[in-house]
C-alpha cells in the first residue's frame, strides 16, 4: 500500500491553508486513485475557510486518529480558540503550528503515517505561544529525540546539504570538524539512496576561497576536509572535494554530482533559491517558488516548503502551491523507499 503522508498546516494565519487546498486540487487524480494518501493536520476551520474562499470543489472529511482514514482527510490538531484571521499574528496561530507537528510525530511513531510535510510556521507566533524553538527542525529534533539533523535543499537535480545553518558566519570554521562533516556526508548518502538514485556522488564545497589556495586563505579545507574525503573514498563512498564554492554549483547543475555539502547557510541557499524563484519579467518580482527543504537525521521522513508564512498575501488567493507539491512528492519517494525496506526486512 502507498504510504500515508501527513501535511501539517503550519500557522493557520499564513498561506498554509490556501496552498494545501490548491495542492490537493492539483493532485486530486492521484488522491482519488489511492496513489496518494494525505492527512491534513491543523485547524479544520482555517482549512475549510480557505477552501470556501477559493471556491474549491473538494471535500476534506473530518476524522479522528483512530479512524480508518480515506485517501484525503483532515484532523484537528487541538481545540479552537478565537478565530484565526489570515495575515494576523496570534498566539493561537503559534499554538496550532506546534500541536499539528506534535500530533504528526506521534502518528508517525505509531505507524499511522509514513511521512510528514510541513507548511510554514511563524517563529514569533510560535514563541509567543510558549514553544521556544527556532523553527521546525529544532522542534522535530526535540519531539523525536534526534541527536543531530541536516538540512538539505532540493530543486530538481540541485540537492544541497548544509554543514551549518543558522549560526553567525564567524562561528562556521569551528564547526567544520571531521565528525560533523562525516555525519552530513553519511546522511546525504542515505538520502540519495532513499530517493532511488543509482549513483550517490557527493561533492564537498570548500570553506575558503580557492579551497584555501595552498594555505594562503585558510587551512580548514586542507587540514579537515581533504583527509576526511580521502577516508570516505577509502571506505567506498563516492565523495570528492573540497571544490571551490564559485564552481561547485555549476558542476552540480551540470550533473557531475548528485549532491553538494555546503559549509554554511548562504553558500547553500543562494544557488538553490536563485534557480527556484520564478521572476515575472513585467514586474521584476517573483511570483512562484519551487524547492524543498528536507530534514535528514530524523527517525521520520520530513520535507517542507522552502518559503515562509507570507502573512502579507495570506487570504488573498494568490499564494503559489508549487513548493508544497514538490515537498509532497519528495516525502512520497522517501517514505516509499523506507516502507519497502521495512517490508523486505520483516
Amino acid at each position: 500500500m502507498n504510504p500515508h503522508i501527513a501535511i501539517t498546516m503550519g500557522d493557520p494565519a499564513g498561506i498554509g491553508p490556501e496552498i494545501i487546498v490548491k495542492a490537493c486540487l492539483k493532485l486530486r487524480e492521484n488522491i482519488q486513485s489511492g496513489k496518494l494518501r494525505l492527512l491534513i493536520i491543523g485547524s479544520n476551520i482555517s482549512l475549510l475557510s480557505a477552501r470556501d474562499a477559493l471556491g474549491a470543489d473538494i471535500d476534506f472529511p473530518v476524522v479522528n486518529e483512530h479512524d480508518q482514514w480515506p485517501h484525503l482527510s483532515c484532523l484537528q490538531a487541538g481545540p479552537e480558540g478565537e478565530q484565526i484571521k489570515p495575515g494576523v499574528l496570534s498566539i493561537d496561530g503559534g499554538r496550532f503550528a506546534y500541536l499539528a507537528v506534535e500530533r504528526a510525530v506521534r502518528l508517525a511513531e505509531a505507524g499511522r503515517i509514513q511521512g510528514l510535510v510541513t507548511a510554514p510556521l511563524n517563529k514569533e507566533a510560535l514563541n509567543k505561544a510558549g514553544y521556544h524553538f527556532a523553527g521546525h527542525t529544532d522542534m522535530l529534533a526535540d519531539l523525536t529525540g534526534a541527536k543531530g539533523s541536516v538540512m538539505m535543499l532540493a530543486h530538481g537535480g540541485m540537492r544541497v546539504s548544509h554543514l551549518t545553518t543558522h549560526i553567525p558566519l564567524q562561528d562556521v570554521p569551528a564547526k567544520l570538524t571531521p565528525e560533523r562533516l562525516r555525519y552530513v556526508i553519511d546522511r546525504t548518502h542515505e538520502a540519495l539512496q532513499g530517493l532511488g538514485l543509482e549513483r550517490q556522488r557527493i561533492a564537498i564545497a570548500a570553506l575558503n576561497p580557492h579551497a584555501g589556495e595552498g594555505g594562503l586563505f585558510g587551512r580548514q579545507d586542507i587540514d579537515v576536509t581533504e583527509p576526511l574525503v580521502a577516508r570516505c573514498v577509502a571506505e567506498g563512498l563516492d565523495v570528492v572535494g573540497p571544490i571551490p564554492g564559485d564552481t561547485i554549483f555549476v558542476k552540480l547543475r551540470g550533473g557531475q554530482y548528485d549532491a553538494v555539502v555546503a559549509m554554511y547557510h548562504d553558500q547553500g541557499h543562494i544557488p538553490v533559491k536563485l534557480l527556484g524563484f520564478n521572476i515575472n519579467p513585467e514586474t521584476g518580482t517573483w511570483d512562484a517558488l519551487s524547492g524543498v527543504n528536507i530534514t535528514l537525521g530524523l527517525p521520520i521522513v520530513r520535507t517542507s516548503v522552502d518559503h515562509g508564512t507570507a502573512f502579507d498575501i495570506a487570504g488573498k488567493g494568490i499564494a503559489n502551491e508549487l513548493s508544497l507539491i514538490e515537498a509532497i512528492e519528495y516525502a512520497e519517494r522517501l517514505a516509499a523507499t523506507l516502507t519497502a525496506r521495512a517490508a523486505a526486512a520483516a
